[in-house]
């Protein structure tokens, strides 16, 4: 029955479908104007009219392959099923996931993140056209974003003491907290002396965009180059936030080596430098213990009568990482938290 509604959903557009091929939410398309995905969206009908007009543009330029929306025959960008599901249809490209275990391709996905934010920034400052129609809305800035982190781990903490009851999680939770929440307040407190507060507000004054959620799902490298795709997160930020994101992830997989880290770091700025605020940013970012409040934070949204292998697995693993992280931040960043 889904499937026939996304069908329903295809005849919207003036678009021949040769062919459709099913995938984890989303449908291949082979259209007479190339590969396209009809994809499940929770972007609004306000955002989505912005998002086009960046992806749009960035096409344009022709320097960065982006996933831009299509617009239906009666000029929509989102389309609603009879089921209620919102859809949005993308330009595709055929190819594959960027594979994190490989460095060269993460090295490659590093420097066409440092193009897509010279990009972003042209378009944003109105370089070939008009400024942008309004503001894309910006994130909290990066204190109040640690700082609420922060506030979650010690309610964590609260609710497992009230516990009578603890399973294996909880145990290994109250084991580790004192030494992972006082990494994460030493953060707070050296970005509380940083100029990341300064960084970020000129970042809001200018409208500076980001990805919002740059990973290796979402590059897909092709025979020719890579492409960027999954752009429903954009947001004014600081660039180096998805900077952090992408090496966060990478390095996590790459056990937090050094040389890994300094090349990820040295291919973004052979396309785009970073400044010194910038860059205590990244480390400070890089430096709170993100997997330790990620996987806290999905204990407490779970079911805890039946708590899976995994979660435990997660946090061994992000205290466990705790000291090879320290290492690297300390020889790439001569950060000491």
């Amino acid at each position: 029955m889904r499937e026939e509604y996304e069908l329903e959903v295809l005849e919207q557009y003036n678009i021949e479908v040769k062919g459709t091929r099913r995938i984890r939410g989303a449908f291949f398309c082979d259209t007479n104007e190339g590969t396209m995905l009809l994809k499940e969206t929770k972007i609004s009908a306000r955002r989505a009219p912005l998002l086009y007009e960046v992806l749009s543009r960035i096409e344009k330029r022709g320097n960065v392959k982006v996933d831009t929306p299509v617009f239906t025959e009666d000029g929509e960008l989102l389309v609603t099923s009879r089921e209620g599901t919102v859809y949005m249809l993308k330009r595709w490209y055929q190819g594959r996931e960027c594979d994190i275990r490989q460095e060269g391709e993460l090295l490659r996905a590093a420097a066409q993140l440092g193009r897509l934010h010279r990009e972003l920034d042209a378009v944003s400052a109105g370089q070939d056209s008009a400024p942008l129609p309004a503001p894309f809305p910006g994130k909290r800035s990066p204190l109040e974003e640690i700082v609420r982190h922060n506030r979650e781990l010690k309610k964590v903490r609260s609710f497992i003491r009230g516990r009578v009851a603890k399973n294996e999680f909880e145990y290994l939770y109250l084991e580790s907290f004192e030494k992972m929440y006082g990494m994460a307040e030493r953060v707070r407190q050296k970005m509380e002396g940083s100029g990341c507060g300064e960084l970020y507000a000129d970042c809001m004054r200018r409208g500076t965009l980001v990805h919002g959620d740059y990973n290796y799902h979402n590059i897909l490298v092709l025979k020719q180059g890579l492409a960027v795709t999954g752009f429903e997160h954009m947001c004014s930020d600081i660039q180096m936030h998805d900077l952090y994101y992408f090496m966060r992830k990478a390095m996590e997989k790459h056990h937090w080596k050094r040389k890994t880290g300094q090349q990820l770091l040295e291919a973004y700025e052979e396309e785009r430098p970073v400044c010194p605020e910038e860059r205590e940013y990244l480390g400070l970012f890089l430096a709170y213990p993100e997997k330790f409040w990620k996987t806290a934070g999905s204990y407490y949204r779970s079911n805890k009568s039946w708590l899976p292998e995994k979660c435990v697995e997660k946090l061994k693993l992000s205290v466990r990482q705790a000291e090879e992280k320290q290492c690297f931040l300390e020889e790439v960043f001569s950060l000491n938290i």
